[in-house]
């Protein structure tokens, strides 16, 4: 009598036992800055509203991830994330948990909006501070070895109250890029620049990182070319 071969065939990722899903979401498009009307600071930190865009960019989000089984959103303590993750809110019947930990790299000196002039300007610092792939070499800015204690302390915290549960963080920029190269072991500043109201998806399990997912933002535009990705 023969027997059929046992195949081994490719199976999907499955979230392991106690694990925690984060959906790491990037705050939608804050307003501009202008050197006449600096951000106003939280704690020192720029704390601008959201662009008209980026209110687009937030009800888009609520639209894709309204019908996943999410038990907890999480925000920090500047209004852009509050603004982006209230139409996800909505849908799920959920109130934010804020947690400061989460807030955006601390620019020192360049708070308020400067940053983005500088950047603009293409400033000699702005220049080290891509060469060297660290955000203190502005004066007064936050170091790496702080981003990675406080956003550490924040994601285990996270990680224990939900396990086997899928939670959303609406976060910053520099915060998933940090993560995200501390979590693979990339250079710094290799995961820099998500898109507003992109999607970036993390498990927190037996004290590690397994990445997902990584700026998808397909509920935001059709073009896959970065060229038309800038919403208008």
């Amino acid at each position: 009598m023969s027997s059929e071969p046992k195949e081994y065939r490719q199976t999907r990722f499955e979230r392991p036992p106690g694990a925690t899903e984060i959906l790491l979401i990037r705050h939608g498009e804050s307003r501009a800055a202008t050197p006449d009307d600096p951000f106003p600071l939280v704690d020192g930190h720029g704390d601008p509203e959201l662009h008209a865009n980026g209110r687009e960019q937030a009800r888009r989000v609520g639209e894709r991830l309204k019908g996943q089984p999410i038990t907890a959103v999480y925000v920090s303590n500047l209004r852009r994330t509050h603004e982006t993750a209230a139409p996800l809110c909505a849908h799920l019947g959920l109130e934010p948990r804020i947690d400061p930990d989460l807030r955006e790299v601390f620019l020192g000196e360049w708070e308020g909006g400067l940053l983005r002039i500088k950047a603009h300007q293409n400033d000699p610092i702005i220049q080290e501070v891509f060469a060297k792939r660290r955000w203190d070499v502005i004066p007064g800015a936050e170091s790496p070895e702080s981003l990675t204690e406080r956003l550490s302390r924040s994601l285990n915290r996270i990680a224990a109250a939900h396990p086997d549960e899928l939670v959303a963080a609406f976060v910053h920029g520099g915060v998933i890029g940090h993560i995200l190269s501390d979590a693979t072991g990339a250079r710094p500043f290799s995961f820099n620049g998500a898109d507003n109201g992109s999607i970036s998806h993390i498990v927190m399990t037996e004290g590690q990182i397994l990445v997902r997912r990584f700026n998808d933002s397909t509920h935001l535009h059709d073009e896959i070319s970065a060229a038309e990705a800038q919403m208008t």
